[in-house]
């Protein structure tokens, strides 16, 4: 892959990942923010995006072993906040690394710049002015 490898034989260049598949994008979103569990993973896709993706468990749970595998995402050790209701202790928590950060930068950099070209070429709209005080 470009860019070399990291020991262990993961790419330390996060565009030697991209592009990224749909499901891993919407991992890699799901996780921006917080740590999640799988199923926190599914609903979060599903409420973002209204409903119009709805990952299933065997698609999220090979992406995610995918993403595990190429320094993505890990496993938390901790429990995000302990003031909550007990969690059920075979639930999994994901947080983005440190790489899995710069390759969630990366894609998003490299669809602005498509959604820009197409732009020019008249292909997509500009968006709409926001009204006055929306």
């Amino acid at each position: 892959m470009s860019g070399g490898e990291a020991s262990g034989g993961r790419p330390n260049n996060p565009e030697g990942l991209l592009p990224l598949t749909p499901v891993a994008l919407n991992v890699l979103l799901a996780l921006a923010d917080e740590e999640r569990h799988g199923y926190g993973i599914m609903l979060e896709v599903r409420e973002r995006t209204g409903g119009r993706v709805r990952l299933g468990p065997g698609t999220l749970y090979g992406a995610i072993k995918r993403l595990k595998e190429g320094g993505v995402i890990e496993e938390s050790g901790e429990r995000p906040d302990p003031g909550e209701a007990p969690d059920d202790e075979r639930r999994r928590y994901y947080r983005l690394t440190g790489f899995g950060a710069r390759v969630l930068v990366a894609e998003v950099e490299r669809l602005d710049g498509l959604v820009r070209a197409a732009r020019r070429k008249g292909a997509f709209p500009a968006p709409e002015p926001s009204p006055e005080g929306a």
